[in-house]
C-alpha cells in the first residue's frame, strides 16, 4: 500500500477529477448510476469493518452520486444520507479519543484527517444537493397532500444534521492540522450548507423555527472555535444584500450569538460594515436597502444597547437619499430611547445623547418624503406610550404633531392624530384639560407666587442689588488686577492653586470676593483663564486684553450671571450675618422653590392644553376626508379628548353623527362604537348614579341641536336599542322624568321624550306601551303650558306608525287607531285652545298634531276638518268682538278677508298655517297612505283569485288556449303595472277635481291665502308674509292646475319680497313642486339659480341646499347655471362654503358629471360680467380640479382648455385659462397636448402672467419626473414658449414705437361688471322680471282654439295713501313667457317629494 495521498477540498466538485500537484487526491472513475446501488452496499460493509475510515477506498462511489444526483433514484438518495449521517457521526464519537492520543503517529493522523474532510464534503454536498431540490419542488410552500419525497425526508434530517456537524465543530480539531489553525476551506464547507439553507425563502416560517436554531448554533461554534468572524461578517452583509427574508433570522441570531455566546464585536463589524456603504450607491437598489433596513431595525429591537454604542456608524445615512434607511436609523434611535436611555437616573452623558436623538427625531417630523414623516411619527406615538418623553421635550413635539396634522399626506395626518391620541391618553398632568379649567388655579398660584416673592423681599429688608455692590467695589477690584501684571514675590505666587473642576474652582473665587480679598480671586482668575480654556465661564467673553478679560469674569461671577452660581447665595453687602440667621431663611426658601414648580406644572398643563385645542378645530375638518382611516383616527381623537372634559370635543361628537349614514361600513362602525364608549360603557358609581349621567349626557346633545343632529342621534340609539345596548333602567329614569316623579327642568322633560322617541324608532313598543300616559301627561295635562314638549309627545307617538316602506308588499293592515281615541281628542282640543294664544311655539305644534292625525287616525281628514272650522268659528268671534259687527254663525269662513285687517296678526298667522299644513297632509295622505291601502286590497283580491283558481283547475281542468292574452300579460307584469297606474290616476283625479272644488273645505281658505300674498302692503308683518307664503306652496302641492296658474305669483314673491323668511319659505315650496310638478316648474329654473345669488345669507344657504337635493335627485337638469353654486365655494358665510363643497363631493359620484360641467363653469366664472375676482376664480378652480383625477380627462381637458384661448376676448379670461391649466397633473400625453395646440396659445404669451402659468406647468412636469423623451418634449415645449414669450415682447414695443393703430372693439368696450360680485337686488325693476310659459300641453291647445284672453294684472295693494304705485305692485303680462320649452319625463306618477 503507498503513502496516502492529500484530500484537498476543491473550490468546485470538478477540481476533484483531476489532479493540480503530486500527492494529492483525484477520483479516479464516476461510475455511472446503474452501478451506485451495488457500490453504495459495499461502502455499508467497508464502514462495519473499518468505521469511518473506510471512505477513504470508497469515496469515489458517493462522488459519483453526487455528480448524478438528479438522475438517481429516491430511495438511493436516502440511503446516501442515511449512510453518511452514520459515518459522520460515528467518527464524530471516535475523534475525541483520537484527539486525546498522545501517541498517534503522522499516517493516522493525516488518514483521519483525509476521513474528516472525505467525510464532510461527501454530507455536506448531500445536504446542499437535498437543499436545492427542496427550494426547486417548493415544499416550503407547506402545500397540502403531497406524496412524501426526498425532499420531504430531507425536511426531517435536516435538523439532526446540523446538530451533529455542530456537534464535530465543537471539538478541537486542530490536532488533526497538527496543531495548528483548522484551514479556512474547511471551515467554509461546514458553514456553507447553513448559509444555503437560509437563502431559502421559507425558513423565517414558525414550523422551521427549531431549523434556525440548529444553523444558528452551527454558525456560533464557527465564530467561536474556528475565527470565522470576518467571514461571517461578509457573508451576512452580502445574503442581506440579495435575500429580504434572511434580515429578521439574521438579527435573531446575533441577538442569540451576544447574549449566549458573548459575541459583542460581531455587531460592531456588521454595523460598520452597512455604514460604509455609499449612500449614493445604496439609493438605486431597493432590495439591499430594505434588507439593511429591517436587520438594523429588528437588531435595535433586542440588542438596542450594542446597537446604541454602534449608532455613530451609521448617522450618515440619515442624510442619504434612501427613505428606508433613515427610517430604519430613525426606528433605532426609538428603540434605543425607549429600552436603554429611559428614566430619570441617566448620566449627564446619556442625557445628552438621549436629547440628541429626540432633536434628530423631531427634524426629520418634516422630512422631505412622506413615509418618514409618518414613521417618525409613529415613532414618537412609541416613545410616548412608553413614557420614555422627557417632559421638557412634551411641547415641543405636540407642537409638531400639529402640524403636521396640515400635512398633504394621508398617512402623515392619520399618524399624527395617533400620535395626539397617545398624549391624551399618558398626559402627566390632569384628567381634566379644559383650558377654562386650567387658567384660573393657574392665574391663582402664579398671584400666590408673586406674593411670596414680594414677602421674601420684605422680609430681607432694604435690599443692595449685586450690580450696585459691585460698582462700588469695582475700583478697587480693578487696582487689584493691575497689580498682578507687576512682579510677584515667590511665597505670594504659591498661595493659591486651582482646583481640578471648574465648579470648585468658581465657588473658590467667589468665597475671596466676598472676603473682599480682591488680589487673590484675581490671581486665581488668571490662573483659571490658562488651565479651563474652552470652558464656560472662562471661554465665553472674548476682551481685547488679558486684563479686561478678568474683570469681566470677576463681573459675571459676582452678580450671579455665571452658569454654576445658582447654588450660591446671591452676594450681599452684610456678609457677616451669622448661621444662626440663615436657617430660620431656608424655610420660605423652600416652599417658594415649591411654588416656582407648582407654577411651572400648571403652566406646561395649560400649554398643553392649549394646543390639544387647536387640534380640536383642525381634526374636525378632517372627519369627512376621504379616507377611511383618517376618518376613523379622527373619530378616536375626540371620544378620547371627550374623557378629559375638554368642553370643545362636545362639538367634535356633535360633527361625527351624519357619520352614520356613511357607506362605508368601518366609518358607520367607528361612529358606533364611539357613542357606544361615551354613553354606554358603564362608569364607576352606582348603577343610578350610571344610568343619570347617560341621560344628562345625552340630553346635553341635544341642546340647540338641529333637526339632522337629532335624526342622527335617533339612528344610532336605535341601533342600540335593536342590539338591546340600553339598560331597562335609562328607560325608566326617562318615563320619571317626563312624567315628573323624578325632579327635572322643562328642558330635561323635552329631552327625555326626545329620546323615548328615539329609542321607540328601533323597538315601538316602548312607546305603544305607555300611550296611555304620553297622551294623559304632555298633551292633556302639560300641552297648553309647553307646546314644544307637546310637540316631542306627537314626534314620539309617531313611531307607531308603520313604516310604509318596509309595509310595502306585506299583506298586514297598517296601524291605525280610532277616530274616536283619546289621543285625537286631546289633539284637537289643545290645538283648538291655542289657537287663541299669541304662543311663537303653537305652530311646530301644530303641524306634528295634524301630520300625527293623518298617520294614525281612522276618518283623519274629518278629524282635521273640525279642528279648521273650531279655529276659524273663533277667529270669526274675535273679528265680531273687535269690529262690534253680528254675524250669523253659518256665514262662510270666507268673510274673514272682508275684514282681515282688525285681527290680530298671530291669528291669522295661526289660520293660515294650519291651512297649509292640513293641504299638505291631505296630499300626503292620499298619495302614500290611501295608495298603499289600495295596493294591498288589490293583491289581497289577487291571491284570493289566484287561490279560487288553483283550486278550481285541481276540480276541472280547462282548455289551454283560454286566457293566453291575460297569460302573456302576466308573464310580463303588466297586469300589476296597469293597476298601478288606474290607482295612481285615481289619486291625482281626486287631488285635480276634488280638494279644491266649492265643496271642499279647503277651498274657502284659498282666497284667504291668496289676498295676503297678493298685497304685501296691506299685511307687512314678516311672520304672517311667510306663514302665507309657505301655505301658498303647500296648498300648490295639492294640483297641477292651481299650481300652475299661481307658479308668477309664488315667483314674484319670491324675486321681489324683501323678507328673508318669504323668500327662504318660498325656496322650500319651489324645491318640492319641483318634485311633485318637475315640468311645470322647470321653466323658472333660472329663478332658483338666481338666488344663489340673494343678499342675505339665510337665503343663499336655502337656496344652496333646495339645488343641491335637485340636482343630485336628477330633478332639474344640470346646465352653465351651476356655475352660481360654484361661486358659493368663495361665500364668505362658511356654512354655505360647506354646503357648496358638499354638493361638488356628491355630484363628483355621479359619473362624469364635474368633467362635462367643468368647461360651461370656467366659461361663466372668467366671464367679466360674472364680476368674479382672479383670486377667487383660482380657489373655486382648484377645489373643483381636484376631483379630476383620470388621466384621459386631465388631458382631454387640457386640450379643450388650449382651443378655448382662441374665442377667448379679454387678458383676464387668457390669464384664467393658463390658471387652469397649472391647477391640473400635467401627464406625458397632456404636455403632447399642449404642443399640438400650441398655435391656440402662442399669441398669448406675450402677457407675463399667462407666460408664468406655462412655465409653472414645465417645472411641475419635471419634478413629477419623467423618461427622457419627455424631458426632451418638455424641453422643446420651453423653447417654443420663450421664443413666442419674446416675440410678442418686441412686437408689443414695435407698436408703442410707431404709429398709433386702432384698437378692435372688443378691447374698446368696457365690462359692464363692476369689480365685485353684486348680489341680486330685491327690489328689481317689473320690467326685468320675465316671466316664463307654463309648460301644459293642454293650455297651449286652448290658446289655439280661442283667443288668449286677457291677463288679470296682480296688484300689490298698500294701506299706505301716499305710497306710489311702483314700490308696491308688480305687472307680470303674457307678452313676457317664452315660448320653447323643455319637458322633463316624470320618474314616477306617484312620486311626492
Amino acid at each position: 500500500m503507498g503513502a496516502v495521498r492529500e484530500f484537498h477540498l476543491p473550490l468546485v466538485p470538478a477540481d476533484l477529477l483531476r489532479e493540480s500537484s503530486p500527492g494529492q487526491y483525484t477520483v479516479q472513475e464516476v461510475l455511472p448510476v446503474r452501478d451506485l446501488p451495488p457500490a453504495l452496499t459495499a461502502f455499508r460493509t467497508a464502514f462495519r469493518a473499518r468505521g469511518a475510515l473506510a471512505v477513504l477506498q470508497h469515496f469515489d462511489p458517493m462522488y459519483s452520486l453526487l455528480h448524478h444526483f438528479q438522475a438517481v433514484g429516491t430511495a438511493v438518495k436516502e440511503d446516501a444520507l442515511e449512510l453518511m449521517t452514520r459515518v459522520v457521526s460515528h467518527h464524530s464519537n471516535e475523534l475525541p479519543a483520537i484527539l486525546g492520543d498522545s501517541g498517534l503517529s503522522h499516517a493516522d493522523r493525516v488518514a483521519h484527517l483525509n476521513a474528516l474532510k472525505m467525510n464532510c464534503y461527501l454530507l455536506t454536498g448531500l445536504m446542499d444537493a437535498f437543499e436545492m431540490e427542496t427550494c426547486k419542488s417548493g415544499l416550503l410552500e407547506n402545500k397540502k397532500n403531497r406524496p412524501k419525497t426526498s425532499g420531504s425526508l430531507w425536511e426531517e434530517e435536516r435538523e439532526p444534521v446540523l446538530r451533529l456537524l455542530t456537534q464535530l465543530l465543537q471539538l478541537d480539531l486542530r490536532q488533526l492540522w497538527g496543531g495548528f489553525v483548522v484551514e479556512e476551506e474547511f471551515v467554509s464547507l461546514m458553514t456553507g450548507s447553513s448559509y444555503r439553507i437560509l437563502e431559502n425563502p421559507g425558513i423565517g416560517l414558525q414550523k422551521y423555527r427549531a431549523t434556525r436554531e440548529a444553523v444558528t448554533h452551527l454558525l456560533a461554534a464557527a465564530l467561536v472555535h474556528y475565527d470565522h468572524m470576518f467571514n461571517a461578517t461578509l457573508k451576512i452583509t452580502q445574503m442581506l444584500q440579495h435575500f429580504e427574508h434572511v434580515a429578521p433570522v439574521f438579527a435573531q441570531a446575533v441577538s442569540l450569538w451576544v447574549k449566549e455566546y458573548g459575541l459583542k464585536s460581531l455587531v460592531g463589524e456588521l454595523l460598520r460594515e452597512v455604514g460604509q456603504k455609499c449612500p449614493q450607491d445604496l439609493a438605486h437598489d431597493a432590495s439591499v436597502i430594505k434588507g439593511y433596513a429591517v436587520f438594523i431595525t429588528e437588531l435595535a429591537e433586542q440588542i438596542p444597547a450594542l446597537v446604541l454604542s454602534n449608532m455613530s456608524v451609521l448617522l450618515r445615512h440619515l442624510d442619504g437619499e434612501s427613505y428606508m434607511m433613515r427610517n430604519a436609523i430613525l426606528a433605532a434611535m426609538a428603540e434605543v430611547l425607549v429600552q436603554v436611555l429611559n428614566g430619570d437616573q441617566l448620566e449627564e452623558a446619556a442625557r445628552g445623547t438621549r436629547d440628541q436623538f429626540l432633536t434628530m427625531l423631531q427634524a426629520h417630523v418634516c422630512d422631505i418624503n412622506s413615509f418618514v414623516r409618518s414613521r417618525v411619527l409613529q415613532l414618537f406615538t412609541r416613545i410616548v406610550q412608553c413614557k420614555a418623553l422627557p417632559l421638557t421635550q412634551f411641547q415641543s413635539v405636540v407642537s409638531l404633531a400639529v402640524e403636521r396634522l396640515k400635512d398633504k399626506a394621508v398617512v402623515v395626518v392619520k399618524n399624527a392624530i395617533q400620535l395626539l391620541i397617545a398624549f391624551l391618553s399618558n398626559n402627566p398632568f390632569s384628567c381634566k384639560l379644559s383650558c377654562t379649567d386650567l387658567s384660573e388655579p393657574l392665574k391663582k398660584e402664579v398671584q400666590k407666587l408673586q406674593e411670596m416673592r414680594d414677602r421674601n423681599r420684605s422680609a430681607a429688608g432694604p435690599v443692595i442689588t449685586p450690580e450696585e455692590e459691585w460698582e462700588a467695589m469695582l475700583p478697587e477690584v480693578r487696582a487689584a488686577i493691575q497689580q498682578l501684571f507687576q512682579p510677584l514675590q515667590e511665597e505670594e505666587e504659591e498661595v493659591l492653586e486651582v482646583e481640578e473642576t471648574v465648579e470648585s474652582t468658581l465657588k473658590q473665587i467667589t468665597g475671596l470676593l466676598r472676603k473682599l480679598n480682591y488680589k487673590s480671586a484675581a490671581r486665581l482668575t488668571r490662573k483659571a483663564l490658562g488651565h479651563f480654556q474652552g470652558k464656560e465661564p472662562f471661554s465665553s467673553l472674548m476682551e481685547e486684553n488679558e486684563e479686561a478679560t478678568i474683570l469681566g469674569v470677576l463681573k459675571r461671577l459676582y452678580t450671579g450671571s455665571c452658569p454654576g452660581e445658582n447654588s450660591e447665595d446671591p452676594p450681599h453687602g452684610n456678609s457677616g450675618l451669622e448661621n444662626e440667621e440663615a436657617v430660620p431663611e431656608e424655610q420660605p426658601q423652600t416652599e417658594l422653590i415649591k411654588q416656582e414648580m407648582l407654577v411651572q406644572y400648571l403652566q406646561d398643563a395649560y400649554n398643553f392644553s392649549v394646543k390639544i385645542t387647536e387640534a380640536l378645530s383642525l381634526i374636525s375638518k378632517l372627519m369627512y376626508e376621504n379616507c377611511v382611516s383618517v376618518v376613523q383616527e379622527a373619530i378616536e381623537f375626540f371620544v378620547t379628548v371627550s374623557q378629559f372634559s375638554v368642553s370643545e370635543a362636545l362639538s367634535g361628537v356633535r360633527r361625527m353623527l351624519p357619520l352614520i349614514w356613511s357607506k362605508e361600513p368601518g366609518i358607520r362602525e367607528a361612529v358606533l362604537n364611539a357613542y357606544r364608549r361615551l354613553y354606554l360603557s358603564p362608569s364607576k358609581g352606582s348603577e343610578r348614579a350610571r344610568v343619570q349621567h347617560l341621560v344628562r349626557s345625552l340630553s346635553l346633545i341635544m341642546v340647540d341641536a338641529s333637526l339632522g343632529t337629532v335624526q342622527c342621534l335617533e339612528e344610532i340609539i336605535s341601533e342600540f336599542v335593536q342590539k338591546d345596548e340600553i339598560e331597562p333602567a335609562v328607560i325608566q329614569l326617562l318615563w320619571e322624568q317626563f312624567t315628573g316623579k323624578s325632579q327635572c327642568s322643562s328642558l330635561e322633560r323635552r329631552a327625555a321624550v326626545m329620546l323615548l322617541g328615539m329609542m321607540a324608532q328601533g323597538n315601538p313598543e316602548i312607546v305603544g306601551s305607555n300611550l296611555d300616559v304620553l297622551v294623559t301627561v304632555g298633551l292633556s295635562e302639560k300641552g297648553c303650558e309647553d307646546y314644544r314638549l307637546a310637540k316631542e309627545v306627537c314626534n314620539a307617538i309617531s313611531k307607531l306608525a308603520r313604516n310604509t316602506k318596509q309595509a310595502l308588499g306585506k299583506n298586514s293592515t297598517p296601524f291605525r287607531l280610532p277616530q274616536n281615541h283619546m289621543l285625537f281628542g286631546c289633539l284637537s282640543e289643545t290645538v283648538i285652545k291655542g289657537f287663541a294664544q299669541p304662543s311663537c311655539h303653537w305652530i311646530p305644534f301644530m303641524e306634528a298634531a295634524v301630520t300625527l292625525i293623518y298617520q294614525l287616525a281612522e276618518g283623519a281628514e274629518e278629524i282635521c276638518a273640525h279642528v279648521l272650522q273650531a279655529c276659524s268659528q273663533q277667529a270669526l268671534e274675535k273679528l265680531k268682538e273687535d269690529d262690534g259687527q253680528k254675524a250669523d254663525s253659518g256665514d262662510s269662513p270666507s268673510r274673514v278677508s272682508d275684514g282681515a285687517s282688525s285681527l290680530p296678526t298671530f291669528l291669522l298667522m295661526h289660520l293660515v298655517s294650519l291651512v297649509g299644513q292640513v293641504a299638505l297632509q291631505q296630499v300626503a295622505y292620499l298619495e302614500v297612505s290611501v295608495s298603499t291601502e289600495l295596493r294591498r286590497r288589490r293583491m289581497l283580491r289577487d291571491e284570493e283569485k289566484a287561490k279560487n283558481h288553483s283550486d278550481r283547475s285541481t276540480k276541472k281542468q280547462r282548455p289551454q288556449s283560454t286566457g293566453n292574452e291575460t297569460t302573456m300579460e302576466e308573464e310580463l307584469g303588466l297586469v300589476g303595472a296597469t293597476a298601478d297606474d288606474t290607482e295612481a290616476e285615481l289619486i291625482r283625479s281626486i287631488c285635480e277635481t276634488e280638494l279644491l272644488d266649492g265643496k271642499h273645505l279647503l277651498f274657502a281658505f284659498v282666497p284667504l291665502v291668496l289676498k295676503i300674498c297678493n298685497n304685501p302692503g296691506l299685511y307687512s308683518d314678516a311672520g304672517l308674509s311667510a306663514a302665507a307664503a309657505l301655505a301658498l306652496g303647500k296648498v300648490c302641492m295639492i294640483s297641477s292646475e292651481f299650481c300652475d296658474s299661481h307658479l308668477r305669483l309664488l315667483f314674484t314673491m319670491m324675486e321681489k319680497s324683501s323678507l328673508p323668511g318669504v323668500r327662504s319659505n318660498l325656496l322650500i315650496a319651489a324645491g318640492d313642486l319641483a318634485i311633485r310638478f318637475p315640468n311645470l316648474v322647470e321653466p323658472w329654473t333660472s329663478h332658483l339659480y338666481a338666488r344663489l345669488r340673494d343678499p342675505c345669507p339665510r337665503v343663499r344657504k336655502m337656496a344652496a341646499l333646495v339645488m343641491t337635493h335637485l340636482i343630485l335627485k336628477d330633478m332639474v337638469k344640470v346646465k352653465g347655471q351651476v356655475s352660481e353654486l360654484a361661486a358659493l365655494l368663495i361665500d364668505p358665510e362658511e356654512a354655505i362654503m360647506e354646503v357648496a363643497q358638499n354638493f361638488f363631493t356628491e355630484l363628483s359620484k355621479k359619473g362624469n358629471a364635474i368633467y362635462n360641467l367643468l368647461p360651461d363653469i370656467i366659461s361663466h366664472l372668467s366671464d367679466p360680467n360674472c364680476s368674479i375676482e382672479e383670486e377667487s376664480f383660482r380657489t373655486i378652480m382648484r377645489h373643483l380640479l381636484s376631483y379630476i383625477t383620470k388621466d384621459k380627462q386631465t388631458e382631454s381637458l387640457v386640450e379643450k382648455l388650449c382651443q378655448r384661448f382662441r374665442i377667448a376676448r379679454t387678458e383676464r379670461q387668457y390669464r384664467d385659462l393658463s390658471c387652469c391649466l397649472t391647477l391640473l397633473p400635467i401627464s406625458e400625453r397632456g404636455l403632447q397636448k399642449l404642443q399640438d395646440n400650441f398655435d391656440c396659445f402662442a399669441d398669448k404669451l406675450q402677457d407675463p402672467a399667462v407666460y408664468s402659468c406655462f412655465q409653472t406647468v414645465l417645472a411641475r412636469f419635471r419634478r413629477a419626473g419623467s423618461k427622457p423623451e419627455a424631458k426632451a418634449l418638455a424641453e422643446e415645449l420651453e423653447q417654443k414658449l420663450f421664443a413666442a414669450h419674446n416675440r410678442g415682447l418686441d412686437s408689443a414695443e414695435t407698436c408703442q414705437k410707431g404709429s398709433a393703430t386702432p384698437m378692435p372693439e372688443s378691447a374698446k368696450r368696457r365690462p359692464t361688471g363692476s369689480s365685485r360680485r353684486q348680489p341680486l337686488s330685491t327690489a328689481n325693476r317689473d320690467e326685468d322680471f320675465v316671466t316664463p310659459q307654463p309648460r301644459s300641453l293642454r293650455n297651449q291647445q286652448r290658446a289655439k282654439k280661442r283667443p288668449p284672453p286677457k291677463k288679470a294684472i296682480i296688484t300689490f295693494s298698500s294701506d299706505e295713501e301716499d305710497s306710489s304705485d311702483d314700490e308696491l305692485s308688480a305687472e307680470l303680462r303674457e307678452e313676457e313667457t317664452p315660448t320653447k320649452t323643455t319637458p322633463i319625463t316624470r320618474s314616477s306618477a306617484r312620486r311626492l317629494r
